[in-house]
């Protein structure tokens, strides 16, 4: 994957991938995945996604089996996780402040900043003009 173009996705993404109840833009997150699969793009997230996912899939009310599933499901998915160092914690920190965000919405961003990439979301304080960062809502990805 040489050519593969990195796209960062957030918590919102991922949740879809693993359990469809109430969710939307359905289509959109799974072009992302074939996308990666044929190779165009590579994933990238944070690994505070999967505490994010893990805490909203406990809240979708699955029984234990499905939630087993979608859980191990999460650790097969074709993403690379990233950790945060502290320049990437110490930039988090401003963007919260500066667009009044939360610590974890804006460290999604500072990896798409980082990897000069551009961030998939399904979660609306992303959605706000950011400066050398392009957010794209799930809705309009194709």
């Amino acid at each position: 994957m040489k050519n593969a173009v990195p796209v960062v996705v957030d918590s919102s993404v991922i949740v879809k991938w693993l359990n469809s109840d109430n969710e939307k833009h359905l289509k959109q997150a799974d072009k992302l995945l074939k996308d990666r699969q044929a190779g165009k793009i590579s994933l990238y997230t944070l690994e505070l996604a999967k505490y994010e996912v893990g805490n909203a899939l406990i809240y979708k009310n699955m029984d234990k089996i499905t939630t087993s599933a979608a859980i191990s499901l999460l650790f097969a998915l074709p993403i690379n996780y990233s950790q945060m160092d502290e320049d990437m914690a110490l930039d988090a920190g401003e963007l919260a402040k500066e667009y009044s965000i939360t610590y974890y919405d804006a460290s999604f961003m500072v990896l798409a900043k980082y990897l000069k990439s551009k961030l998939v979301t399904d979660n609306p304080k992303h959605q706000k003009k950011q400066k050398d960062i392009i957010v794209i809502p799930i809705e309009k990805y194709h």
